[in-house]
């Protein structure tokens, strides 16, 4: 599997923790590096349903490649977010569709720390991800 070089760099870091608190440690890290959504961002239309938390995207397709702006106002879901924006920037619409989520989440280690209702709601965006590349 090709991996975007910031997705490997992720994988890289999360290898090397040691336990979950130096992993949740490292998720609210990433979750920092998120950049930080504007109040027009914020909109309904961008909200991501099917999340217990709020949860926003925004996605820009720029010569193929999707790129996307995720927030929320839960710490460890803007990590969880900002681990699945390193794995699916600049993927074609089929690549984005075809993306093993929870395969990315337990290579992280991360897969037992992922409640049902957080996995539901990850899959909510990566399934909104993919609806918004069908649709330009």
């Amino acid at each position: 599997m090709n991996l975007p070089l910031p997705a490997q760099h992720a994988l890289e870091s999360f290898e090397q923790a040691r336990g979950w608190e130096q992993r949740a440690r490292l998720l609210m890290q990433w979750g920092d590096r998120l950049e930080p959504l504007s109040e027009a961002d914020k909109a309904e239309s961008n909200r991501v349903h099917g999340c217990e938390s709020l949860v926003w995207l925004v996605a820009e397709q720029a010569d193929g490649q999707w790129h996307f702006k995720a927030g929320s106002d839960a710490r460890l879901l803007r990590g969880l977010l900002a681990l699945l924006l390193v794995r699916v920037q600049g993927l074609a619409s089929a690549e984005l569709a075809g993306l093993d989520l929870h395969g990315w989440f337990t290579q992280l280690g991360l897969e037992r720390q992922l409640s049902p209702s957080r996995s539901n709601g990850l899959h909510a965006v990566l399934l909104r991800m993919a609806e918004l590349a069908s649709t330009r």
